[in-house]
């Protein structure tokens, strides 16, 4: 499809097999693994009860200068949890009396960037445009194709997560009448380049956090950690599945559930790019990691753990220091932990990057009702240890 105006020209996918080749070399996409079509089309491939278009804007000579992953979602208010929990009930009812949100059916929700990832895993735009421009005519064109698209019913549009230093450039969307909100920060470790091994890590660390360290590889020693391959993946697929969804059940806010099916695709396409890691505790898995290496950064993914056992054994504990360790032996610069357990990630070296979200309602009336509860939207407060030696109090 394509919507052609004076300002604007955009063509839209409904699937990423139809995106011509010539628009990944324009934009370089293969630079960025959350970019590429092999890893969009493992997502899209993945979760049917999700639907995906593309977005890709054009210049004047016909090549790309900027590309939107969307995702529409049922989203339900129900899910949001916490200190928001009461709010958000309010919200919706008062929202039901005003016939302004939808009674039986769920809230439809249309998300530009990548619903299962925190980060600006969304929008690509090439080099040597201007990007303010750009992001607004981004927000044109998704507009565009909703409104001669009477059969999605969206209601509400949501383009996330964008760091501090993209917010000059996001906050054009103001113009568009979207609400900027804060939500929970992407926790990040630096790896320090001294760092050859992981003791170099443990060294650096003051007393107090590096015998917490050591107590967690004692209470994990019982545990046998084993690397998922191609070959083994479908046998494990089943207890990992039963191990996410006992932390997707506790989680304060999910936007959509992950299908772990897609995790034969990423081994099989990112190969030691993705990495798989499942936790025994004699025959019986009591754990799963996963993350994915992106250029010089590894990413946290999801995780699964017996909470039964979490405590007695160290479970979580013991898998924050394996993703240090693996991004310290591929030589990394940054681990990227993401959102959730601000606190205990903060006690392994890693800080809070701010990320920023958009909304907007498609009603104007509805629009500045979430305005308001977007206001009261803000991260959940925790303490931010400082572990580290050498780093100021």
């Amino acid at each position: 499809m394509n919507c052609s105006t004076k300002n604007l020209i955009a063509n839209y996918y409904s699937s990423v097999d139809e995106i011509p080749s010539k628009v990944w070399s324009s934009l370089n996409a293969n630079d960025n693994v959350y970019f590429k079509k092999a890893f969009l089309k493992s997502i899209e491939d993945n979760h049917e009860n999700l639907d995906f278009f593309y977005v890709v804007l054009l210049d004047e000579a016909q090549n790309a200068k900027c590309f939107g992953s969307i995702q529409i979602v049922d989203f339900y208010f129900e899910t949001v949890k916490n200190d928001l929990e009461s709010f958000a009930k309010r919200v919706k009812e008062f929202g039901q009396k005003l016939n302004l949100f939808p009674k039986k059916k769920p809230f439809k929700l249309l998300i530009c960037g990548n619903t299962f990832v925190s980060g600006e895993h969304g929008v690509l735009i090439a080099n040597g445009f201007d990007k303010k421009q750009t992001i607004k005519e981004l927000a044109k064109a998704i507009l565009n194709y909703v409104n001669k698209n009477d059969k999605l019913q969206i209601d509400a549009f949501l383009l996330k997560d964008f760091v501090n230093e993209s917010l000059s450039i996001t906050n054009e969307l103001k113009d568009y009448n979207y609400h900027p909100f804060s939500v929970e920060p992407n926790m990040v470790l630096h790896i320090d380049e001294s760092w050859q091994n992981f003791d170099d890590y443990l060294q650096a660390l003051k007393t107090k956090f590096r015998v917490k360290a050591k107590k967690a590889f004692k209470l994990s020693a019982s545990l046998t950690v084993k690397t998922v391959t191609k070959n083994s993946i479908e046998e494990q697929l089943p207890k990992m599945e039963e191990l996410y969804k006992k932390v997707a059940k506790n989680a304060s806010f999910n936007l959509s559930d992950f299908n772990l099916s897609t995790y034969k695709d990423f081994i099989n396409q990112l190969n030691s790019n993705y990495i798989i890691k499942t936790y025994y505790l004699e025959d019986k898995m009591v754990g799963f990691m996963t993350g994915v290496i992106n250029n010089k950064s590894l990413d946290a993914h999801f995780v699964g753990i017996d909470y039964n056992l979490n405590k007695q054994l160290a479970i979580y504990q013991r898998m924050l220091y394996d993703y240090i360790k693996i991004a310290i032996d591929h030589n990394l610069k940054t681990l990227n932990f993401g959102r959730t357990a601000s606190e205990i990630k903060s006690s392994v070296g890693a800080e809070p990057q701010d990320l920023t979200m958009y909304l907007r309602h498609k009603k104007s009336i509805t629009n500045k009702l979430i305005k308001l509860f977007l206001m009261r939207v803000q991260p959940t407060p925790f303490r931010q240890n400082l572990p580290f030696k050498n780093k100021p109090q």
